[in-house]
């Protein structure tokens, strides 16, 4: 008995189909040329991490709200808007500059990257 017979099934370079892989490329393909070995580098690199998660979490948070209060002006159930406006035209205005404010945070939040 040799080492191949104790391998799991297909997973000898005989048996492995290279058109059955989903893509030709290799997984790390893309992957980083050199790894990060400065310690200061390396804090700001998972500091801009940090920041760029939370901010897409946030705007996300935001964006959804800003959805579940437009379905629930749209079917009646709440009127948030009516001290801004008093007429339906008013307060679907007041929820666009609302939604411009969103868009203006995520692209904001998108600078520089």
């Amino acid at each position: 008995m040799n080492d191949r017979d104790d391998a799991p099934p297909g997973t000898s370079p005989d048996e492995i189909d290279e058109d059955a892989r989903p893509s030709k490329q290799e997984p790390d393909a893309e992957a980083i040329e050199e790894p990060t070995r400065d310690s200061k580098q390396e804090a700001r690199e998972t500091a801009w991490m940090m920041k760029e998660g939370t901010t897409i979490g946030v705007v996300s948070i935001l964006a959804v709200l800003l959805l579940a209060l437009a379905l629930m002006q749209a079917t009646g159930l709440v009127d948030l808007m009516a001290p801004l406006a008093d007429t339906q035209l008013g307060q679907w205005g007041a929820f666009a500059a609302l939604a411009l404010v969103v868009a203006a945070v995520f692209a904001w939040s998108r600078w520089g990257v």
